[in-house]
């Protein structure tokens, strides 16, 4: 199934009113004014869907009312309807189609939508949007089509492997829901111009090797030059590979067994 086949299959109803809202995008600007983050700008305009990650609503079944499209992540949204005509919109998983039930508990059925805790999934299940610190919301696996395994379980602590190849020790009394995030074709999408491109907020970038020296250190030189250094840089002069980003004092880091492995290029 093809991007397009995929998106035959979501409803083409109108979104939820309540369940949506407008911000000012900064297009990669601080409260400043400066650029952060380059290569951000313009722009479709676009409403922003409240999603309930966290799905606290515990022992009581919802009723998916239809499959959306959501213009600000590249995984479809379901639309599930609890008691009392409550609407809330929840990451939709692989498989899940409209009128099927959904339900958070810390025992239900593995079936893909359902959440329930981590301590309670067999080990080998596929999970997506877990919590970190209980009752503050899936953070993890969120993307189109990504999924994490648990891989065993020992003193009150789950083990699963990330999507990224990292191995991480998790709470078992976090929660996360069963299934993958739907849409893996995302993946192979082809923008097929570059007008696709402004259209979701990103601006031209510009090799480092055409520009002239004072904007950049690979600068300068007549035609099709090398860097002329001995390892690659960024505009501001500093290492550009095999550099860690990570920030050494992240709390969690210590829940992380295993580092992601480098995928080798063919």
């Amino acid at each position: 199934m093809n991007q397009k086949s995929a998106k035959k299959t979501l409803s083409r109803k109108q979104p939820e009113k309540k369940l949506t809202g407008f911000f000012k995008r900064r297009v990669g600007r601080a409260l400043s004014g400066r650029i952060t983050t380059r290569h951000k700008g313009g722009g479709a305009k676009k409403l922003y869907r409240l999603i309930d990650f966290g799905q606290e609503k515990l022992n009581i079944p919802g009723k998916v009312i239809a499959l959306e499209y959501d213009p600000f992540r590249n995984g479809f949204i379901a639309l599930v309807e609890y008691s009392g005509h409550d609407r809330r919109y929840i990451l939709a998983p692989q498989d899940l189609k409209a009128d099927d039930e959904v339900i958070v508990s810390e025992s239900a059925e593995v079936k893909p939508g359902n959440r329930l805790l981590l301590k309670n999934i067999p080990v080998g299940t596929a999970i997506y949007n877990i919590e970190i610190q209980k009752g503050k919301g899936g953070v993890l696996a969120r993307s189109a089509g990504v999924t994490a395994k648990v891989l065993s379980r020992e003193e009150g602590l789950v083990t699963l492997v990330m999507p990224s190849s990292e191995i991480r020790r998790i709470s078992g009394e976090c929660f996360a829901s069963v299934g993958s995030v739907s849409n893996p074709e995302y993946r192979f999408l082809n923008r097929k111009k570059a007008g696709v491109t402004r259209h979701m907020g990103i601006r031209p970038t510009v090799r480092g090797t055409a520009m002239n020296p004072i904007d950049h250190p690979h600068g300068g030189g007549e035609g099709r030059t090398g860097i002329g250094l001995k390892y690659p840089k960024t505009p501001w002069g500093k290492h550009a590979l095999g550099v860690k980003t990570r920030n050494r004092g992240k709390w969690t880091g210590r829940f992380i067994l295993q580092r992601r492995k480098k995928k080798n290029k063919k």
